[in-house]
C-alpha cells in the first residue's frame, strides 16, 4: 500500500511538472522545459529510489548494462559487409519478385484470359 502511495506521488510529481509548463505560458521557453524536466527527474528519482517496483528497475537496468558490456560488437568493416549483403539480398529479392509477378501476369492474362495488353 505504502508503494503505490509512493508511485501515486511520483506521478503526481510528473503531472505538476506538466501543468508546470502550462502554468508559466508567458515565461521563457528554457524555463518552462525545465519545470517539465524538474517533474518528470523529481517523479523518476521518488520512483526508482522508494519504491520497490523501481528498485527491481534500477536492478534490471543495472543488469542489462552489464550484459551489453559483454557483446562483441561488429568492427566497421563487418558491419559495412553486412550492411553490403542485406542491401544486394533485398536487390534480389526484388528482381525476383519482379519477374515472378510478370510471369504470372503474362500467364493470367495472355495464356489464360487471352486479354493480349
Amino acid at each position: 500500500m505504502v508503494d503505490k502511495i509512493k508511485i501515486a506521488l511520483s506521478l503526481l510529481l510528473v503531472a505538476a511538472g506538466v501543468v508546470g509548463f502550462y502554468l508559466l505560458a508567458d515565461q521563457a521557453t528554457v524555463l518552462r522545459v525545465l519545470a517539465v524536466a524538474a517533474g518528470v527527474i523529481a517523479g523518476g528519482v521518488l520512483f526508482c529510489v522508494a519504491t520497490e517496483p523501481g528498485s527491481r528497475f534500477v536492478l534490471l537496468w543495472r543488469e542489462a548494462l552489464v550484459e551489453l558490456k559483454k557483446v562483441v560488437w561488429p568492427t566497421r568493416k563487418e558491419a559495412l559487409q553486412m550492411t553490403g549483403m542485406v542491401f544486394a539480398f533485398v536487390v534480389v529479392m526484388a528482381i525476383f519478385l519482379f519477374l515472378t509477378d510478370k510471369t504470372l501476369e503474362w500467364v493470367m492474362y495472355d495464356l489464360v484470359l487471352g486479354w493480349k495488353s
